[in-house]
């Protein structure tokens, strides 16, 4: 959808935006059959014949608003301007569209917890973008109190972004809503402002600001390593980013919540990664710390934005204090939950900010956690090798004979088998467990020392010359890695050293699955692995356990509720998800039935005893 608007607006127009805004604007005017007498700021907007070369791309641009959009109402004029925003300036300020529903309820829920002072409201979108929110608000207060736009423009709406052109655009579309509902003045006065809602203060710009009554919106969805320095700098300002590389959103929360007035509420759509994300430990010391009222409507896994794979959660909070957080699981847009006693209710006491937040199946989860010796205590967990560069490394043997492997990468080159160790995907266990399909081999310019250091590249030469020639071969490529800002020990080396100690007993597992996935004992020391992860033992026989511990029902429902979701239902196994869950104390006679049992229900109803927990009454 809207590729011929865009695509016509790339090929017709400057980059810009005032340019791009009077075509969209013109074409809205002439959709909807309305006319600008007055308004001033709308009429610097309005193409018509007058202007020639303009009016004829407005007919070819309303043409194909009409074949791409058919009916252009205002929901697909907001959506319009934020699809318009360039490609670069959504990854540096993380612009996106909020879908309508959403929108609504957000504004229902915080205008209700505030219906006694409606005719007094402060509304504010601290990111406000172009404007969506707050057209919603605008219209609830006209609802509500039937005061005139140009009274609730400058008495109770408020917004800030950092771009110059979504304050205009937000500018436009309040004043199409107050044309549209026959308003049309010659001025409207906005408290709308361009700036770095992280270093702005309300304070500054508003005449005794006691904060505002309520702040919704959508803050922007950019992760730590699209920001730029300047901006990184700035969030060292914000005690929630003080853990880990934090993501756009995470300070929003703060600055918002402090620019609440008493018993002001926020409603926010934005990540729920906060709940278990390393850098969302701060912003979950915060929430504890001021144990203020908090609705959680948490999507899960749903996708509720169609241009992000983002998964996200509705955030309302009251800035007054509360004990507990309520807590609903949706799975969609259209299941949202209108009364509360449809939440689970969590004391923030049983939370744990530094391990993360388990608010799906709380209770369960929190069992499983506080059940014997957690498995980070236990076990070391690994991720494989990083070498940056798997393909110039990593091969199938096309053929072999007794000194050489062959690889084929573009030509056929001969590897000494000497300069090779086997290697498996253990990302692939998703699909099987054969570990001879999982293997491959690696080309390892190492030594065989129990902390391999890196050969000397005058020995790889002299000794490897075929393995030398080909990483020659592919040298400018190597260089390439870490957009050729990589510090390695040289050209050839991996681009990173991790894993490359010899480990005897690992327990093999990918890094994402969408189900139990499979898990593969080995002891061969020198085997390699990347992608996936191992557990590491003392002995086999503990990770003959764990093997079948992780297969079990239980473990799965702890990763389902406690880990991060991905795309298409997958969850993470990554080391920090995995290590809060209790292992059960086993005796020696448990140990050998776990061992040897191979009836999967009967093992899941040996651990889920152990556990003195009933998954068939929450599955």
């Amino acid at each position: 959808m809207k590729n011929l608007i865009f695509k016509y607006l790339s090929s017709n127009c400057s980059s810009k935006p005032t340019e791009i805004d009077r075509l969209i604007v013109s074409a809205f005017l002439k959709a909807n059959n309305l006319t600008v007498q007055k308004n001033e700021f709308l009429k610097g907007y309005v193409i018509n014949e007058q202007h020639a070369k303009d009016f004829s791309k407005l007919l070819a641009f309303t043409s194909i608003i009409k074949n791409e959009i058919g009916n252009f109402d205002t929901e697909q004029l907001i959506e319009l301007f934020e699809f318009v925003v360039s490609p670069a300036d959504r990854i540096i300020n993380g612009a996106i569209y909020t879908p309508l529903n959403i929108r609504d309820y957000i504004i229902t829920q915080t205008f209700t917890a505030k219906n006694k002072s409606i005719s007094n409201l402060k509304i504010a979108d601290i990111s406000c973008g172009c404007g969506g929110f707050l057209y919603n608000a605008a219209k609830e207060i006209k609802r509500l109190t039937n005061k005139t736009y140009f009274e609730i423009y400058r008495s109770h709406i408020y917004g800030l972004d950092i771009q110059t052109y979504s304050v205009t655009r937000t500018k436009l579309l309040l004043c199409l809503l107050a044309l549209i509902e026959g308003e049309d003045r010659k001025e409207f006065k906005f408290n709308l402002f361009v700036g770095d809602a992280l270093n702005f203060s309300w304070r500054n710009i508003l005449k005794k600001f006691s904060g505002f009554d309520i702040i919704l919106g959508n803050p922007p969805y950019v992760c730590s390593r699209h920001l730029s320095e300047e901006t990184k700098k700035s969030l060292t300002k914000w005690k929630v980013c003080n853990s880990g590389h934090p993501d756009l959103y995470i300070p929003f929360f703060q600055i918002g919540i402090e620019s609440l007035a008493i018993d002001g509420i926020l409603g926010f759509i934005t990540m729920n990664s906060f709940f278990k994300s390393l850098n969302g430990r701060g912003l979950r010391e915060y929430f504890q710390t001021n144990s203020l009222e908090f609705r959680i409507i948490d999507f899960g896994t749903e996708q509720i934005f169609k241009s992000r794979y983002t998964y996200t959660c509705i955030c309302l909070i009251e800035n007054r204090k509360e004990s507990s957080i309520k807590y609903y699981k949706s799975t969609g847009v259209n299941q949202l939950p209108n009364n509360q006693n449809l939440f689970s209710i969590i004391n923030y006491s049983k939370l744990d900010f530094k391990k993360g937040w388990n608010l799906q199946n709380h209770e369960i989860i929190s069992k499983i956690e506080s059940t014997g010796v957690s498995l980070g205590d236990l076990y070391k967990t690994r991720n494989g090798i990083a070498t940056l560069k798997n393909d110039i490394y990593i091969f199938n043997p096309i053929k072999e004979d007794k000194d050489f492997y062959y690889l084929q990468n573009g030509s056929v080159f001969p590897i000494e088998k000497g300069i090779c160790r086997d290697i498996l995907n253990s990302n692939r266990l998703n699909t099987t467990d054969s570990f001879s399909k999982l293997k491959e081999k690696v080309i390892f310019p190492y030594d065989d020392g129990i902390k391999p250091q890196l050969l000397k590249e005058a020995f790889l030469k002299r000794n490897f010359p075929k393995a030398y020639k080909y990483l020659e071969n592919k040298k400018t490529i190597l260089a390439a890695r870490d957009n050729g800002e990589g510090d390695y020990e040289s050209w050839f080396a991996f681009g990173r050293t991790q894993s490359l100690e010899k480990m005897k007993h690992k327990l093999f597992f990918p890094h994402l699955a969408a189900k139990v996935p499979n898990y593969l004992i080995n002891s061969d020391e020198n085997l390699l692995f990347y992608n996936g992860l191992a557990l590491l033992a003392e002995s086999k026989s503990e990770l003959l356990v764990m093997k079948k511990i992780m297969e079990s029902r239980l473990f799965w429902f702890y990763i389902k509720n406690s880990s991060k979701p991905y795309t298409s239902g997958y969850f993470s196994f990554s080391s920090n998800y995995i290590r809060n869950f209790g292992i059960c104390n086993l005796d020696q006679d448990e140990i050998k039935f776990v061992i040897n049992e191979k009836d999967k229900e009967v093992l899941d109803s040996f651990f889920e005893t152990k556990y003195d927990i009933e998954l068939q009454k929450v599955i």
